[in-house]
């Protein structure tokens, strides 16, 4: 069938407290762009999509709508099968076949939104063969090895934040003790380096910036752990780029040195990994970027 002229690919991210969407040409051209708070039921939540949808469309016929949603997805069937990180209590939720219903029978792809931004890491970095680290409440890897998603067997490709590191360690959410989670996330630094919600990672560089030696020792720690999990993630895949995303990538540069550094220092005891030269391989997402909704429109065939 030949593509209708003009259609758009629409991609969201679903987020605990915002949805971002952005439309996008079949050439990957950014379109529009668009977010609003993330609803209390899966009631709303459909309501809300689909209306963005529209928005993000507008009056341009729509290819097919990709999903990015935290948690644990079955891409076959689009179901939602952990819905608790939404805020959803009911159980496993079939976001993907509703949505479409709602929508008229649009295709509508689900994933888990690391994956999405893998994806997204890839399309606007030009890479097709990449591992994500996402630095947020949470530590996962999105795995993107030769343009394909390496899920698992049982949908836990990537989740290097459940290695566990040092078994005497806090209790991680998981069960098990010492998980790098505990020691690399987001949420990590950000107990260690309280402050005003969403300002401890900017507050904490720039202390270390001016020489505050508390500092100082809480980035380089914290780095070091960032810098295992990438080890482990190459050491496992071995791919050509390991994007630092998640909310701790608004850093930018410095953090990419933190960890670059990091891992030089990890190194240096081992001609083996220096041979593999990690610092080399180590970005961050662009700033400002919508990477998990681009990534999501990217499910769709252009």
């Amino acid at each position: 069938m030949t593509a209708e002229v003009g259609a758009v690919r629409v991609g969201l991210d679903i987020g605990g407290t915002k949805v971002e969407g952005v439309a996008l040409a079949d050439d990957g051209t950014l379109l529009r762009r668009e977010r609003t708070p993330t609803p209390a039921t899966a009631g709303q939540l459909l309501a809300t999509v689909v209306d963005l949808v529209h928005r993000l469309a507008a009056g341009a016929p729509v290819r097919g709508v990709g999903l990015g949603v935290p948690g644990i997805v079955d891409p076959g069937t689009g179901t939602l099968v952990d819905a608790v990180n939404l805020g959803l209590d009911e159980g496993p939720f079939a976001l993907g076949p509703e949505l479409s219903q709602r929508l008229g029978g649009l295709p509508v792809v689900v994933e888990n939104d690391v994956n999405v931004s893998a994806l997204g890491a890839g399309a606007l970095l030009g890479a097709d063969d990449l591992a994500l680290l996402s630095l947020g409440t949470g530590l996962a890897a999105g795995v993107l090895l030769d343009g394909v998603l390496r899920r698992g067997a049982s949908g836990a490709g990537g989740e290097v934040g459940h290695v566990s590191f040092d078994p005497g360690g806090l209790l991680c959410g998981c069960g098990q003790r010492g998980c790098l989670e505990t020691l690399a996330a987001g949420r990590a630094l950000t107990r260690r380096w309280p402050g005003r919600p969403g300002d401890a990672p900017d507050a904490l560089w720039t202390a270390a910036a001016a020489g505050d030696a508390a500092a100082i020792a809480v980035r380089d720690s914290w780095a070091d752990a960032v810098a295992t999990a990438v080890r482990v993630l190459v050491l496992t895949v071995d791919p050509r780029l390991v994007v630092l995303g998640g909310g701790v990538s608004a850093v930018g540069e410095p953090l990419r040195r933190a960890v670059a550094d990091a891992l030089q220092r990890q190194a240096a005891p081992s001609a083996f990994l220096r041979g593999l030269a990690v610092h080399e391989r180590l970005a961050v997402v662009p700033a400002g970027q919508p990477v998990a909704a681009i990534g999501a429109a990217d499910l769709v065939a252009a």
